[in-house]
């Protein structure tokens, strides 16, 4: 809340709270003014407590944690202006032709009605100042949080290139040792990849379509070292709307697919499926199961675990990824629906 919000919030309160004599004074008979500025008087003690809390004894004691002397002043605060408020009154209404002098019972009642609502006084003033701390810690914890979240996810596309890159590499070098003209091919294919990956990363998001196209185009590279026996289908449905999503969120899948779906003595497949609407995007890879052995140790194994921390990171509560093997071994299957704003 603005400060000019909060100012004329205060001066609306204390205007009625210092207008409520008018209702009791005299019973409709008329209202002199020595009378009504004598009756203000307790509404300007209540605003004393009330201050004194809000601007003075909650955040120099209550909040530093000297909560001793913080209820010792309130107590002291408290109890004087109410006997000074119970004083004040009998003053100005000495003269009174109607006065009854009250007795030592009803005087106690009038003291103790006076501290009671000067405590309630200073108790609003001390909790609207330990809310608007809470709120202006919890906004801050919240824009620090957003920010470490946004610090992270940076991160992990940052991790994401050199993985993605060694693992290119790595397919290329092979590559050299059979044919010398599919590795300038597939070196074409990877100044593609490696555009996408310089300009649309450091975007938080991206068009579906051009993640779409940096998949085919990684999916035609890895293509050029496979043999025959493997049936590869990549098909889309629903991309002609402007479908957004976080810059290659789908690739570490699909990497994964071609790294244990691929046989090079047995026949294998690999089936890729993007399917969007407006509100889900799905990408379905189902592939045949030969997991590496543990000497074969590529990638380390980070490329999902940074998939499922990004999902996490971007879309908290509106994804879902199911992922695992057949009952018999023979096949993976991975589905990630992405559910729309």
């Amino acid at each position: 809340m603005s400060r000019r919000k909060t100012f004329l919030l205060h001066l609306a309160a204390w205007a009625i709270l210092f207008l409520s004599p008018l209702t009791f004074l005299n019973h409709g008979r008329g209202v002199s003014l020595p009378h009504y500025l004598a009756a203000c008087v307790f509404p300007l003690l209540l605003m004393v407590a009330f201050y004194a809390n809000y601007l003075w004894l909650t955040p120099h004691y209550y909040v530093k944690g000297e909560k001793r002397y913080f209820w010792l002043v309130n107590i002291i605060l408290c109890v004087g202006l109410g006997v000074g408020a119970h004083l004040w009154f009998n003053f100005i209404h000495r003269d009174d032709a109607d006065r009854v002098e009250p007795t030592l019972w009803l005087s106690l009642f009038f003291i103790l009605r006076n501290i009671f609502n000067l405590a309630i006084s200073a108790g609003i003033g001390a909790t609207i100042q330990l809310a608007l701390r809470w709120t202006k810690a919890e906004e801050a914890r919240l824009e620090a949080e957003a920010a470490h979240t946004d610090a992270e996810l940076r991160n992990l596309r940052n991790q994401i290139n050199p993985h993605f890159l060694l693992n290119t590499l790595n397919n290329i070098y092979a590559l050299t040792a059979i044919d010398s003209e599919k590795a300038q091919d597939a070196i074409q294919q990877l100044s593609k990849l490696l555009r996408h990956m310089l300009y649309e990363n450091q975007q938080s998001e991206v068009l579906l379509s051009d993640e779409v196209q940096f998949l085919e185009n990684y999916i035609n590279l890895m293509k050029i070292r496979l043999s025959q026996m493997v049936e590869i289908t990549f098909s889309t449905e629903g991309l002609t709307g402007n479908h957004k999503v976080a810059p290659l969120i789908f690739i570490s899948l699909v990497e994964n697919a071609f790294k244990h779906g691929v046989s090079p003595t047995e026949p294998s497949f690999i089936h890729i499926s993007l399917v969007a609407d407006r509100q889900h995007i799905v990408c379905d890879i189902e592939n045949s199961n030969h997991p590496k052995t543990s000497q074969d140790r590529s990638g380390h194994g980070i490329g999902l675990q940074q998939v499922q921390r990004r999902l996490d990171l971007a879309y908290p509560g509106r994804y879902v990824w199911q992922k695992g093997v057949s009952a018999d071994g023979l096949t993976y299957h991975s589905t990630l629906e992405i559910k729309q704003p």
